[in-house]
């Protein structure tokens, strides 16, 4: 697979509807072609205090962000014909499947990949398969974690090297 797109999430809270910011990395040809990120005004729009220690994020920050249906307009042409890539799918995947129902939105139904259960084969004996551990066995050095797009480079980086 030399051609998909990485996707993170952060969440407001514990509700997958609560978005609140997406990084999105493009990756053709086995290159990163196109990257992008965005706040996003989370729906329900409060935050939760351990979500907040984890990204740094609160609601003077998305206050005044676009809603989600504005963002993926913007994503869509990015990622059109490219399967996604998570590290942990389950949980990005349910919160694009939830905030699309949320919205009325159509959902395309996207293929999804994750690096997370490739990690725990092509590294089984690491000390745990989280995404800054995994990176840096890839040799990719999450420095920012929990900034949805450095999440996203660091799942591309991921996918390059294991997938």
């Amino acid at each position: 697979m030399k051609d998909f797109a990485a996707i993170d999430f952060e969440t407001a809270n514990y509700e997958p509807t609560s978005v609140c910011s997406v990084g999105i990395v493009v990756v053709k040809d086995w290159s990163i072609t196109d990257t992008f990120y965005s706040l996003i005004k989370p729906e329900p729009n409060y935050y939760a205090y351990r979500c907040q220690m984890v990204h740094g994020l609160c609601a003077k920050d998305t206050d005044k962000a676009p809603v989600f249906p504005t963002v993926w307009k913007q994503i869509e042409p990015l990622i059109e014909g490219l399967p996604l890539v998570a590290h942990n799918k389950a949980f990005d995947e349910n919160c694009l499947k939830k905030v699309f129902r949320m919205y009325q939105m159509d959902y395309p139904d996207y293929e999804f990949y994750c690096t997370l259960v490739a990690s725990r084969k092509a590294f089984p004996k690491a000390i745990n398969h989280q995404l800054h551990t995994i990176s840096a066995l890839c040799g990719y050095d999450l420095t920012n974690h929990h900034h949805a797009l450095a999440d996203a480079e660091a799942c591309a980086w991921i996918a390059r090297e294991i997938l």
